[in-house]
C-alpha cells in the first residue's frame, strides 16, 4: 500500500489548472517511460522530476546603448511610435522606443495592430526582454520574450527556467505547471540520517525540489549544487536499498548445498589445448565455493572480449552436473546460442555429460525428445535462448542458470530466469566491460568475479583510423590481405538506405566489394533468416568466403579465429562500448590482427575521442570508464534499451562519490532495521515509493 501522504503526487496531472484532456495527451508524450505502468497517464510526480536543464537569465538591465550584440537584455523603454506595415505587406510592425542613450526597433512578424497598441501604448514606460541585435549601428529585439509594466516587472522570475520540450507544450506553459504541481508537494518524512545531512549541507527534500525548479542563475554542470545532489543522492538511495532487498530475498532462499566431485571438470581439464589463466581459474574457484553454501549464488562474471567466459561457464555447468543437478546456458540470440553450443559441445562429450540445445528453430518431435530429456534429468546441460525460461520447459532439477550478455536482459527478470528450479543458483556474465559506478548501481545485488587477462596465444589488435575519402586505398590494401589468404569482417551500420541517412548500407557496400573483389564476399544482417545467417557464417568460417560483409550483428560471441581485420565503417557513430566489442571479434587467434576504423569528416570533439581512445587502448575497462566520462551515466552501454537504470536526476559519470555512499548507507539499514519497522525504515518506505522502487516494498511486505 502506498503511503497516504503520498496520494497527490501520484494523482493525474488533469487536476491542475491549464491542464485539460487535450493538454494531459502532450504531457504523457513529454513524460513517456517516466511511469514505470505502461500506457498509465503523466503522474504530479513525473512533472516534479522533469528538471530545467537551462535558465534564461535577465538580471542584465544594461542602457540601450550599452546592449551587447548577441546577448538577452532587459531594458527600460519609453513607447515613442507605432509602424504597422502597409496593409497586405509581408513586412514586419515595428514599435519604436528609446530611453536617454538612444532608440530600440521592437519588431513582430504576423501580429495584431489593436494587440500590440494595448501591449505597448506610446508615450508609456515598459520593460522588455529578449535578444539584441545590431543591425546598421541600429539595435532591435525581435519579438520580445516579455513586455510588463513597472508594477508587473517588480514580480517577474528575472532567471527563467528552460525545461526539455515536446512540440505543443512550450517552457513556459511546463513552467507554470511545474509551479502549480509544486503546489501539491506535501512535507515528507525525512528519510536521510540527521548526520549525513548536517555533514553534505543538503537541504530537505521539499526545499531541494523547490530550488531546481526555481534556479537563481545559470546551470552550472560542473559545480557542487548541494539541491541537486540531495535528489541524487535520494534516487541513489533508493535504487541501492531495492538492490539489497532484491539481494536479501534471493540470499534468503535455502539451498541444499551442491559439492563438486571434480570428476566431469578434470576429464575437462584434460581435454583443453591449454591451461585456464589466472583469474579463469580464480572465478571458477569463487563458483565452486558458492554453490557448496546453504544460500543462493548470485554471481556476475564480468570479463573482457575474448578473456574466455565460455570456459568459466561450461566449468561450472559441469560442477553442478558433478552434485546432481542440471545447468542452463542463456544466450541473448540464436546465433550465440548456436555458436555457444559448437564451443561448449566437444568439452561437455569429452567429459560424457549429455546436452542438447533448444531455440525456436527445434521443432516437434526434436523439441519433444529435447523437453523429455529435461524433465527426466537424462539432458544434464541445456543450451538456447530466453525461450528456455518461458512455456513448457520443464526441468528435473535446475541446480545452475548462466545467463549470458546480462546487459540486455534487464535487471528485473533475473529472479525469474530460476524460476524453474529450486533455489537455482545464478552466474550472469558480459563481455561489455562495466565502469565501477554502472557496477555499483545495476548489479549492486550479485558478487562479482573479473577475467582479466587474455588467453595465452592471443594476439595484440592494431588499430588505424582512415577517413572514408580513402575507400579506394582501402579495398585495395584489402584485396592484398585476401591474397595472402586473411579473413575480413566489414561492419556498415545500416541495413538498406535510408531517405534520412547517408551511411552506407550494408547491401549496398556488399553489392560494391563484390564487384571488385570478386564471389569471396558474404553477407549477414539481422533481418536474414536464421537459417541464411548460419549459411553466411559457415561459409565465411570454412573460407568459402573470406571478407563478410555485416551489421552489428555480428557484436557479441561469433567466434571465427583465423579473421584477423576487423573494417568499422562510419566508427564515428558508434559508441566506445560497440567499437570495442566489435574489435574484439579479430585477434582470437594466433595470427597478428588489426582493425580499421573509417570515419567520414569532420569529426566532432567527442567523436574525435572516442576514435582515439579506441587506437590508444585494448583494455575494455579503462575503455569503459571513459565512454562513461564522454557520454554520461544515462546512455552508457545503451542503459535506455537494456533494462540498466535511467535515472531521472543522478548522473553516474558525477556522482559516483554519492553512489558508493548509498550503496553502504542501504546495507547498514538493512542490517540495522530488515523490515523497515522503525521510524527512519517507515519514511525509507516512502522513499522507494517516491522513486517507483515498489519492488522493494513488494519484497520488504512479503518478509
Amino acid at each position: 500500500m502506498r503511503p497516504e501522504i503520498l496520494t497527490p503526487l501520484f494523482a493525474s496531472l488533469k487536476g491542475l489548472p491549464g491542464v485539460g484532456p487535450k493538454t494531459v495527451v502532450l504531457y504523457d508524450r513529454l513524460l513517456e517511460g517516466a511511469n514505470p505502468v505502461a500506457g498509465v497517464e503523466a503522474r504530479i510526480v513525473d512533472l516534479l522530476f522533469h528538471l530545467p536543464v537551462s535558465v534564461i537569465d535577465r538580471r542584465h538591465t544594461p542602457k540601450i546603448g550599452e546592449a551587447v550584440d548577441g546577448a538577452i537584455a532587459t531594458i527600460r523603454v519609453t513607447v515613442a511610435e507605432h509602424r504597422a506595415p502597409p496593409r497586405g505587406s509581408r513586412a514586419p510592425y515595428k514599435v519604436i522606443a528609446f530611453d536617454e542613450t538612444g532608440d530600440l526597433t521592437l519588431v513582430f512578424f504576423s501580429a495584431r495592430a489593436d494587440w500590440l497598441t494595448k501591449l505597448l501604448p506610446e508615450g508609456e514606460t515598459r520593460w522588455v526582454s529578449g535578444r539584441v541585435e545590431w543591425f546598421n549601428r541600429s539595435p532591435q529585439m525581435v519579438h520580445p520574450d516579455f513586455v510588463a509594466t513597472e508594477a508587473e516587472f517588480a514580480t517577474l522570475p528575472l532567471v527563467e527556467p528552460v525545461y526539455p520540450q515536446t512540440e505543443g507544450l512550450s517552457s513556459k506553459a511546463i513552467a507554470r505547471t511545474v509551479r502549480h504541481a509544486l503546489d501539491r508537494l506535501p512535507h515528507l518524512p525525512e528519510w536521510q540520517d540527521p548526520d549525513w545531512l548536517a555533514k553534505r549541507k543538503f537541504p530537505d527534500f521539499g526545499s531541494a525540489l523547490r530550488a531546481l525548479h526555481h534556479p537563481e542563475g545559470p546551470l552550472d554542470e560542473t559545480a557542487e549544487d548541494p539541491a541537486r545532489e540531495r535528489l541524487a543522492y535520494d534516487e541513489l538511495l533508493a535504487q541501492q536499498l531495492t538492490l539489497a532487498l532484491v539481494r536479501a530475498s534471493a540470499k534468503h532462499l535455502p539451498k541444499a548445498p551442491r559439492f563438486a566431485t571434480g570428476v566431469l571438470t578434470t576429464k575437462i581439464r584434460d581435454a583443453l589445448p591449454f591451461s585456464p589463466t589466472g583469474s579463469q581459474e580464480a572465478a571458477i574457484d569463487d563458483i565452486r565455493a558458492d554453490l557448496a553454501k546453504p544460500e543462493r549464488m548470485l554471481r556476475l562474471l564480468q570479463g573482457d572480449v575474448g578473456s574466455g567466459k565460455t570456459l568459466v561457464a561450461v566449468m561450472a555447468a559441469a560442477m553442478a552436473v558433478e552434485a546432481g543437478g542440471q545447468a542452463a546456458i542463456m544466450a541473448p540470440t540464436d546465433l550465440l546460442a548456436r555458436q555457444h553450443a559448437r564451443s561448449i559441445a566437444p568439452l561437455a562429450e569429452a567429459a560424457g555429460i549429455p546436452w542438447a540445445i533448444l531455440t525456436g528453430r527445434e521443432k516437434g518431435r526434436e523439441r519433444e525428445a529435447i523437453l523429455e530429456g529435461l524433465a527426466s534429468g537424462a539432458v544434464k546441460i541445456l543450451i538456447g535462448t530466453h525461450a528456455l525460461f518461458q512455456g513448457p520447459v520443464e526441468f528435473a532439477d535446475l541446480a545452475l542458470a548462466v545467463v549470458d550478455e546480462q546487459h540486455r536482459f534487464g535487471v528485473h527478470q533475473r529472479l525469474a530466469l530460476t524460476s524453474k528450479g529450486r533455489a537455482t543458483d545464478l552466474l550472469v556474465m558480459t563481455a561489455t566491460p562495466i565502469p565501477r559506478t554502472l557496477m555499483m548501481s545495476s548489479f549492486g545485488d550479485l558478487d562479482v568475479s573479473r577475467l582479466t587477462e587474455k588467453p595465452a596465444g592471443r594476439q595484440p589488435i592494431a588499430t588505424r583510423l582512415a577517413s572514408s575519402e580513402r575507400m579506394g586505398e582501402i579495398v585495395e590494401s584489402l584485396a592484398r590481405a585476401i591474397a595472402n589468404g586473411q579473413k575480413i569482417y566489414w561492419v556498415s551500420p545500416l541495413v538498406e538506405e535510408s531517405e534520412t541517412s547517408d551511411l552506407a548500407a550494408a547491401e549496398a557496400r556488399f553489392e560494391e566489394l563484390t564487384m571488385v573483389l570478386g564471389p569471396v564476399v558474404g553477407l549477414v544482417h539481422g533481418r536474414m533468416k536464421a537459417e541464411e545467417k548460419d549459411a553466411a557464417m559457415r561459409a565465411f568460417k570454412e573460407g568459402d568466403t573470406r571478407l563478410l560483409v555485416a551489421t552489428t550483428v555480428i557484436e557479441v560471441g561469433v567466434d571465427v579465429p583465423d579473421a584477423t581485420i576487423m573494417v568499422i565503417e562510419h566508427a564515428e557513430r558508434f559508441g566506445l562500448a560497440q567499437l570495442h566489442q566489435l574489435r574484439g571479434r579479430v585477434g582470437r587467434g594466433t595470427e597478428a590482427s588489426s582493425c580499421l576504423l573509417v570515419y567520414k569528416g569532420p569529426l566532432g570533439e567527442t567523436a574525435k575521442a572516442r576514435l582515439e581512445i579506441m587506437r590508444a587502448t585494448e583494455d575494455g575497462f579503462v575503455i569503459a570508464e571513459e565512454d562513461l566520462r564522454l557520454r554520461g551515466g544515462g546512455e552508457v552501454l545503451g542503459t535506455r534499451q537494456s533494462g540498466l537504470p535511467g535515472f531521472r536526476v543522478a548522473r553516474l559519470d558525477r556522482h559516483g562519490d554519492l553512489l558508493a555512499a548509498a550503496r553502504d548507507d542501504a546495507r547498514l539499514i538493512l542490517a540495522r532495521d530488515p523490515t523497515l519497522a522503525t521510524p527512519r525504515g517507515e519514511a525509507l518506505r516512502v522513499l522507494l515509493h517516491l522513486f517507483d522502487q515498489d519492488r522493494g516494498i513488494r519484497l520488504v511486505e512479503a518478509g
